[in-house]
């Protein structure tokens, strides 16, 4: 019907508890959604976002773009290796999808397409490295999952970081391969750079990595809870701009601005779903889906992949925020129950989310690369740019479910400290 799913989530929260309640059921949700509002790990919410926002107009993608170029170029598909690890390098300092796709898109495209790079995987690279974002910490997803099931937002992100790694592993690992049967389709250059070239542009990285370090590093390290890892972020990207001489006041006010809007959807989203999800529970649903649930004669990791397969369907036409508010209050309980470790069901979901964003028809990394690249390269070139890349994102989705110490392994190196 076109309602924005914050108000459906709402608006089924507040009929059925007024049909079950009455008047009085109307002050439990306003107590409720106060409480949920109090919860301290929203704030990050604005300040990554924020953070985010302030990246985009740095320029320090042209930096690490022109890195990469000068340290990979040379190697079979190099040019679209090195922007999957810019993309990486992205994804762990800004936490949204769209930052990377849309400055990469921009910035590297165009620059291999002029290499003889083939559209595929020039337009490919960048929808799949771009997706990093919600998977690599920090991560908006996987605040919110944090916020809905109460698990720890700290180990979901540190849950994130060698899934990512892996993942962006494996897309450079076939580009790479492609390139050696087929040069033509990502050539490498002849062009050579000089030792001193080549480590002057590494100064490029360092504010990247200072800032990757000052969020990721305090929240790793104990020295800071996520809300204040995200201020540390915001500061960081702050002084990032500064540095780059890109700060002024029509930036900040611009950068504001945006984090408004996108904030004051994801907190109305958070409340739509919290309402929801309490009338879900106290309704009754959630148990009596859980013991329609156990009394199937299926294993428990059964269970687990036709969740997945909701997911992968619900991904070709729902964004992941959409996924998380209508699945997670129903599947939750039913991992709890089987005994699964939720921080490994979360990066399972964030893998899914990853895919949406790039699976037709409505993946949101279709359509930021659309309003990017060339006019001649259509929406079917797109759609067509992206079956490997989603192929090789369920190949990692795989290695998770059935090792699931991928995932758990660093939360619980830092939960040891």
């Amino acid at each position: 019907m076109g309602v924005p799913i914050a108000f459906v989530l709402a608006g089924i929260g507040v009929i059925f508890t007024f049909i079950l309640w009455g008047p009085v059921g109307m002050v439990m949700i306003t107590t409720h959604l106060y409480s949920a509002g109090l919860n301290a790990i929203l704030i990050a919410v604005p300040l990554f976002i924020f953070m985010a926002n302030i990246l985009e107009k740095s320029d320090i993608a042209d930096d690490l773009y022109k890195a990469m170029h000068l340290w990979f170029s040379r190697i079979p598909g190099g040019l679209a290796s090195g922007t999957v690890i810019i993309c990486a390098i992205f994804a762990s300092m800004a936490g949204i999808s769209g930052v990377a796709t849309i400055t990469m898109g921009l910035i590297a495209i165009p620059s291999m397409l002029k290499r003889h790079y083939s559209k595929n995987i020039a337009v490919g690279t960048v929808a799949a490295g771009g997706a990093l974002g919600i998977l690599i910490p920090p991560s908006i997803i996987a605040v919110i999952y944090g916020s809905i099931t109460e698990t720890s937002v700290g180990s979901l992100f540190t849950a994130g970081v060698i899934p990512g790694i892996i993942m962006a592993l494996i897309f450079i690992v076939y580009i790479t391969v492609r390139a050696i049967i087929n040069p033509a389709i990502a050539p490498a250059e002849k062009e050579k750079f000089t030792l001193k070239e080549k480590l002057i542009s590494l100064k490029g990285v360092v504010l990247p990595f200072l800032l990757i370090l000052s969020v990721l590093g305090t929240i790793y390290g104990g020295v800071a809870t996520v809300s204040e890892a995200a201020a540390f972020g915001a500061f960081g990207a702050l002084f990032c701009c500064a540095i780059k001489k890109k700060l002024n006041w029509k930036i900040v006010h611009s950068c504001l601005w945006r984090t408004f809007t996108m904030t004051v959807m994801v907190i109305w989203i958070t409340f739509g779903a919290h309402c929801f999800t309490s009338i879900y529970s106290l309704g009754g649903a959630s148990a009596f889906v859980l013991n329609l649930v156990q009394g199937w004669d299926i294993s428990p990791l059964v269970m687990v992949w036709l969740m997945m397969g909701i997911w992968l369907i619900l991904g070709c036409v729902l964004d992941p925020m959409g996924m998380l508010l209508i699945t997670i209050p129903i599947f939750a309980p039913i991992i709890r129950s089987f005994g699964f470790d939720m921080i490994w069901f979360g990066i399972l979901f964030i893998i899914n989310c990853e895919m949406a964003y790039i699976t037709p028809p409505f993946g949101f990394n279709l359509f930021y690369m659309r309003s990017v690249v060339p006019p001649d390269i259509s929406m079917v070139d797109i759609y067509r740019s992206i079956i490997p890349f989603v192929v090789l994102q369920f190949f990692c989705l795989l290695l998770i479910i059935y090792f699931p110490q991928i995932a758990l392994w660093l939360p619980s190196t830092m939960m040891a400290k």
